[in-house]
């Protein structure tokens, strides 16, 4: 996965703390949202884009494109700066082919049906089954709000 120096479950997307916090952190030269919905929606995209640092790149992209993508290297020599909606999809992602190896869970709102894990993280049932395939995989997957708070492993938070 080169290129590829961090991922972000956020449902809110790209917005202020990835924009400036963590962007800035990780010293991302692109921002990639990868969602099949979004990736078909003009208007979202165009909002999303506006939210980007000026500077940075994006690409808001289905799965499919941004695995293809990233296996081809296409992002060798740029720093990506991965964010995603939900664990399904970084679950997709796995199973498409992409190695991954660590991600970091931002904030999942509180939603029906949905089970608290910390404040700012609530899963459906179908993301926590998500979270443990994954964590049973062997990826770590933490639970940090913004690039100076402690890590949390997402582990540690579902029963």
């Amino acid at each position: 996965m080169e290129g590829i120096i961090h991922i972000r479950i956020d449902d809110r997307l790209i917005h202020g703390q990835v924009a400036n916090f963590w962007t800035n952190e990780l010293g991302a030269t692109r921002i990639m949202v990868i969602n099949d919905d979004i990736a078909k929606d003009d208007l979202q995209k165009s909002i999303l884009r506006m939210a980007a640092p000026a500077g940075v790149a994006t690409s808001i992209i289905s799965k499919e494109t941004a695995v293809t993508n990233i296996l081809s290297g296409k992002y060798k020599g740029q720093k990506v700066f991965v964010v995603l909606k939900s664990p399904v999809d970084l679950l997709s992602l796995y199973e498409m082919g992409l190695e991954i190896k660590e991600c970091n869970v931002g904030n999942l709102s509180n939603r029906p049906e949905t089970i608290v894990l910390k404040p700012n993280i609530s899963v459906t049932t179908l993301e926590k089954e998500s979270l443990l395939k994954l964590i049973e995989k062997g990826i770590t997957i933490t639970a940090i709000m913004t690039p100076n708070d402690s890590k949390i492993y997402i582990k540690d938070l579902i029963k």
